[in-house]
């Protein structure tokens, strides 16, 4: 990595890859479980496929929050 360079992030791509996938993935799984317990317990009983419905919405609505922030940070930093 290019010291030097103000858009060097410190890690390759795909590190960064790896690590958004992986964080993506573990955040879908504890959610995934979390949510067999914490839906039934505050009297919201749901089947497992209502709740994968559920996570990976919320997943989802998350991914485009993250690139819509990183997107807006990475324009503010340009335009300091």
């Amino acid at each position: 990595m290019n010291q030097n360079n103000p858009r060097s992030t410190g890690q390759p791509r795909h590190h960064s890859a790896a690590e958004a996938a992986l964080n993506t993935a573990s955040g879908f799984a504890i959610s995934y479980l979390a949510g067999l317990f914490i839906f039934p317990a505050a009297g919201m009983p749901v089947t497992p496929s209502q709740n994968f419905v559920v996570v990976s919405a919320y997943t989802v609505i998350s991914l485009v929050r993250s690139y819509v922030w990183r997107r807006a940070f990475n324009h503010w930093g340009r335009h300091r």
